[in-house]
């Protein structure tokens, strides 16, 4: 039987939810896109733990965590969980290469590949332990020293390398926009990736990228319009949990 506390966390995290797929579904017609090509990752990061039950038993199965360490112990916490519904943990934070053996076994996909040095060591590591290894190439599409990811003319110049690993997957690029009011520097941003994607695909050198990472909870309309097909959401799902 529910607690009155979890029934208030079940309806507020419910509604939440509902306004965020209304909205993608708007966003998607409005741009000629179908909703389903759309993925939405609940990024847990600040989010407690009962809140990610909590939306984990409403229908939500793809979770995004920026620590290694947290991803881990999430992870193995809650498949533990008997009321915990099989569900898929995405690396979206910067991964060091000394963590790579440890987060392997837990993810389904890394979002945040900035190295060739990095690509080597995942390679090296699925290939040691037999463990799948699904990859985002990220980029820097901003220019800003602040943000992870490869410089577009560096992962131009590297791609032959990058495409050389035999025991990674790569599924698409990842990038991050400025925190800015300037929408027209936001779509800028996510644009250039599609457009990187576009390239690199051209030079027939890799089975095609399919997968954009982009757009947070403050521009992630603005990315479905550039084409997104993963969106990484935490404050606008968990608005108002934190109180409780």
């Amino acid at each position: 039987m529910s607690s009155p506390h979890q029934t208030l966390l079940n309806r507020i995290l419910t509604e939440n939810l509902k306004n965020v797929l209304k909205s993608i579904e708007s966003t998607c017609l409005r741009c000629h896109r179908d909703p389903s090509e759309v993925k939405l990752i609940a990024v847990t990061k600040y989010a407690p733990l009962e809140a990610v039950r909590e939306l984990n038993r409403i229908g939500l199965r793809t979770y995004g965590e920026n620590r290694p360490q947290q991803l881990v112990e999430r992870a193995q916490t809650l498949t533990e969980d008997s009321e915990w519904s099989p569900a898929e943990w995405h690396l979206i934070g910067q991964l060091q290469r000394n963590k790579v053996r440890l987060v392997l076994p837990h993810v389904a996909l890394i979002h945040s590949i900035d190295s060739v040095q990095l690509l080597s060591q995942i390679d090296r590591i699925a290939e040691e332990t037999g463990a799948s290894a699904s990859v985002l190439l990220q980029v820097n599409t901003s220019g800003e020293e602040s943000k992870s990811g490869f410089p577009p003319e560096l992962l131009l110049e590297q791609w032959e390398r990058v495409c050389s690993f035999n025991n990674v997957q790569l599924c698409g690029l990842m990038t991050m926009a400025p925190l800015t009011e300037e929408t027209k520097t936001v779509r800028s941003t996510f644009s250039e990736l599609q457009k990187i994607q576009t390239d690199l695909n051209s030079t027939g050198r890799h089975p095609p990228l399919t997968e954009l990472s982009m757009g947070m909870s403050r521009d992630y309309e603005i990315a479905i319009e550039e084409g997104a097909t993963i969106i990484r959401l935490g404050s606008i799902l968990f608005e108002g949990t934190a109180e409780l």
